[in-house]
């Protein structure tokens, strides 16, 4: 199977069409496997109550489900993620490429959209940044896919920072992302929520089997950081 490997490109605040497939075999040596299981939020409902006497056509309705309810999404696989100290031998190879290399300015939050593929089984990534840490995270939207091309979107952080925000401190186990806690799409289920990342010290990597026919959102949040924009190297590719 031919191979090739191909460069995500986009400009602040717009959107980038990438209508290219690339299929990778996955034969990359893991390190470190750091497979994230992450408990999902359970959601509360109250019992709704029943006034006067049931008939029979009341049973059925009864036993429908409510039109606000958020409806159960389809259990998925723990993503595979590992790293190594390949970061000059990454980055020296991304900056070859077309658009491997580009900036995640102060308070903004990349997302990078990459629909499932008949051709391939997973989805892998790769990044390392220079000097400073960058939030990752990877969710999966439900939705019939209705086009094969990968887009790049820039968005601002809508939370406002309070004055006591972490500028660039260390990393701190646990440490979720503003405006990456909640999600409003019913049909976006969570892979890995959005953590800050040492990809200045190690290269992150991963993969993800499809879970089944949907569209991947990889995103990379610097919403926390004040002052400071972001140099990220990576790439996305599909596996066979």
């Amino acid at each position: 199977m031919l191979t090739s490997s191909f460069p995500l490109s986009f400009r602040r605040l717009q959107s980038t069409d990438l209508s290219q497939t690339v299929i990778q075999p996955d034969n990359q040596t893991k390190m470190d496997d750091n497979s994230n299981n992450r408990e999902s939020a359970k959601s509360t409902e109250e019992p709704s109550s029943s006034l006067g006497k049931a008939e029979a056509g009341d049973s059925q309705e009864s036993s429908t489900s409510n039109p606000g309810e958020k409806k159960a999404l389809p259990p998925m696989k723990a993503a595979s993620t590992w790293t190594s100290t390949d970061l000059k031998e990454l980055k020296t190879k991304l900056r070859q490429e077309k658009d491997g290399v580009v900036t995640v300015y102060r308070g903004d939050i990349m997302s990078v959209h990459v629909p499932t593929v008949p051709e391939a089984k997973r989805v892998c990534w790769e990044f390392a940044t220079d000097s400073y840490d960058i939030g990752f995270g990877i969710y999966f939207d439900w939705s019939p896919v209705t086009s094969r091309a990968i887009t790049v979107h820039i968005s601002e952080s809508s939370d406002d920072e309070d004055e006591d925000d972490d500028l660039e401190g260390p990393v701190v186990p646990g440490d979720v992302e503003k405006g990456s806690k909640s999600v409003a799409n019913s049909n976006l289920g969570e892979i890995l929520p959005v953590y800050r990342q040492d990809s200045h010290l190690a290269v992150q990597s991963g993969s993800h089997e499809f879970p089944g026919e949907g569209t991947y959102q990889l995103k990379f949040d610097n919403s926390y950081s004040l002052w400071r924009n972001k140099t990220l190297y990576y790439r996305v590719y599909y596996s066979a």
